[in-house]
């Protein structure tokens, strides 16, 4: 099937299957997944244009409501800081846009940004691992006393990369949150869930309506982003759902592996 947007060639079951198996599993940490299903659209499918960041972000609307319901019917969704996390990602994401279509236009420089992005990602999972910081998986919520000025300013930093990289911010939140501020990864899963679902909103708004450079395509592939949405849907449900089964560590180290992988193939690119 042709994809006319990004000129991506697949079959259908393709990117709903590809984007199931992926959420799953980055759900049980906060994450909606987008992180790593942007190398798979510009290293399998060869999606590298401005765009695949909107279409990224599509994914996000689509697929991460079932995973906040989750969490918030077992009410183990912290809104205070999922207010707080969207109060402070929302305003970065318009630098975002900017620095994503203006300065990393260019495949191969985004390449080695969304290299350095992944291995920054891998070091504070892997540091949050190593410190044990994973409590019990007892599924409930601990102290819900967090530093509010300090999570506002990380989450303005992370709107302004999110924004860029087509992740919403989820990604780079969780870890933080978790490796440099001790907080417990089954209390901010849902709420850097519900914090990137409303980042999203707005960063498909951005990429969709705002002007772009003469010949550049920013507006997102929506057949794409729905398709992978849909299989990313059903992926955050049951993540969602068997998160406090699951060992943290052991979910920690495993993402942190993949991502150290797919940040050193990268740079070997950019440096090629």
């Amino acid at each position: 099937m042709l994809f006319e947007v990004s000129g991506v060639v697949v079959p259908v079951w393709l990117p709903p299957a590809v984007a199931f198996v992926i959420s799953y599993f980055t759900s049980m940490v906060g994450v909606s997944g987008a992180f790593l299903l942007l190398p798979f659209q510009m290293s399998v499918l060869g999606y590298v244009a401005p765009s695949v960041s909107a279409t990224n972000l599509v994914f996000n609307l689509v697929a991460i409501p079932s995973g906040v319901w989750r969490y918030a019917h077992e009410d183990r969704m912290d809104w205070a800081l999922a207010r707080l996390i969207a109060l402070g990602t929302l305003p970065g994401l318009l630098a975002g846009w900017w620095l994503r279509v203006h300065w990393l236009a260019d495949p191969r420089g985004f390449r080695l940004f969304v290299g350095l992005v992944l291995a920054a990602l891998a070091l504070r999972l892997l540091s949050s691992a190593r410190a044990g910081g994973a409590r019990p998986a007892d599924g409930s919520l601990p102290s819900r006393e967090f530093p509010r000025r300090a999570v506002f300013w990380l989450a303005l930093l992370i709107g302004v990369i999110g924004g860029a990289y087509g992740i919403g911010g989820g990604a780079l939140m969780s870890p933080i949150l978790v490796g440099t501020l001790g907080l417990s990864i089954h209390a901010v899963a849902g709420a850097t869930l519900f914090g990137t679902l409303l980042t999203s909103v707005v960063g498909v708004a951005l990429y969709q309506f705002l002007p772009a450079p003469p010949g550049m395509e920013t507006r997102p592939d929506w057949l794409l982003g729905i398709l992978f949405g849909l299989g990313g849907a059903a992926g955050m449900y049951l993540g969602a759902r068997t998160q406090k089964h699951v060992p943290q560590r052991v979910l920690k180290l495993g993402l942190a592996l993949l991502m150290i992988a797919l940040a050193g193939g990268y740079v070997i690119q950019y440096l090629r």
